[in-house]
């Protein structure tokens, strides 16, 4: 046994993937809210796994796609909770990857800036592979959002019609537009676990943060077995909640109206995305010019990108120090509750004008919240 343990740590490759993964120092600090990487992971997994044995059985044409998903549902053997544990393990992916972002936000883990450039590509990999999905079905919604969605593209001066004809495939949503939506849907998630080992790679090389915000190396122990065990609960309390949903209340988070096949000639009352789209289908709204409300939706997005230029602006790495900043911060998680919301509501009043409100105050997050830190550093110094 100690000779093939001997033998294994010679080989160079498998020495590293050994420290890496192992032997990994971590700060002995870290909380459950640093599960969450790890649970997204175990997330894209059960997409990855159960996506593969849904597609042997769905049919990406737009005369038989919604009769193929009836088919998996009643006629093949557990194809009814492979697609409920698909269907609503993209809610739970986006749960996790919300909570994953809104703590590194809060804890400033955005100065580890390549970790966290990469993961907010994934992040936006995953927005657009989840909406791809969605198309799938072809139910009523599934149709009507991707014509909505697709139409943005039109906002672009001069090529933007001929980039959503392009996108298509023709001069509407349909066959062609389902082929292709339904052949991205496979190979992102693919991409998506390439740009992952980067992340990963990155965060060992700089190694996690924590609640304090210090890169101090002290008081840091082996990943094996203290941080692997805070996992394991946190996969078990995952796959809990998921199978609860599953068996209890599988179309809880489904819109009634993907259960009515896609017609093009009917359009739905109220055309909306999935619920974790809703925050910037609100800010999109909000906005009467149509090039102006694409802006906004994707700045509402990009803004992930610049805050590393925050950096210079603090002295700690954490919010945790400075009950204004906390304060900023959960009236921006409440703004971001709110506007998911709105865009579940209908455009009339009170909504479109809430919408316009909680628009404002989402982005002015990104504007204050630097100027507070930068003026309560200066007290501090003083």
């Amino acid at each position: 046994m100690n000779k093939s343990i001997s033998i294994f740590k010679k080989n160079s490759t498998l020495n590293i993937m050994y420290n890496s993964l192992i032997n990994l120092p971590t700060p002995i600090n870290i909380s459950y809210m640093w599960n969450f990487g790890s649970l997204l992971g175990i997330c894209l997994m059960i997409q990855i796994i159960t996506g593969l044995f849904l597609s042997m059985h769905y049919t990406p044409n737009t005369m038989i796609a919604f009769n193929s998903i009836i088919h998996i549902m009643h006629d093949v053997n557990y194809g009814w909770i492979m697609r409920y544990i698909h269907m609503n393990g993209a809610s739970m992916y986006f749960i996790c990857m919300y909570i994953h972002i809104g703590r590194g936000i809060y804890y400033h883990s955005f100065n580890l800036i390549h970790v966290w450039m990469v993961g907010i590509m994934i992040y936006i990999l995953s927005m657009a592979t989840a909406f791809l999905g969605y198309v799938l079905p072809w139910g009523q919604m599934s149709f009507w959002g991707a014509t909505v969605i697709t139409n943005l593209i039109s906002a672009i001066p001069y090529l933007g019609n001929m980039l959503v004809e392009w996108v298509w495939g023709g001069y509407s949503v349909e066959n062609p537009t389902l082929n292709r939506f339904y052949s991205l849907h496979f190979i992102l998630p693919l991409l998506i676990t390439m740009m992952i080992l980067i992340h990963l790679m990155y965060l060992h090389n700089t190694g996690s943060n924590n609640p304090l915000g210090t890169n101090s190396n002290l008081y840091k122990i082996p990943f094996n077995f203290y941080f692997t065990i805070k996992d394991s609960l946190g996969f078990l309390i995952l796959l809990l909640i998921l199978i609860s949903i599953v068996f209890f209340n599988p179309n809880l988070l489904n819109d009634p109206e993907n259960f009515i096949e896609a017609n093009p000639m009917l359009t739905p009352i109220h055309i909306q995305p999935e619920w974790y789209f809703l925050f910037a289908y609100a800010i999109l709204r909000s906005i009467p010019n149509k090039l102006g409300g694409v802006i906004s939706l994707l700045m509402s997005i990009l803004m992930l990108f610049f805050l590393p230029l925050m950096n210079s602006m603090y002295k700690f790495q954490s919010n945790s120090f400075y009950p204004i900043n906390q304060l900023l911060f959960w009236i921006f998680i409440s703004t971001f509750m709110m506007l998911t919301w709105i865009g579940a509501k209908p455009i009339e009043y009170p909504f479109y004008s809430m919408g316009k409100i909680f628009s404002i105050l989402y982005f002015m997050y990104f504007f204050i919240n630097p100027y507070s830190s930068m003026i309560l550093n200066k007290i501090n110094y003083k």
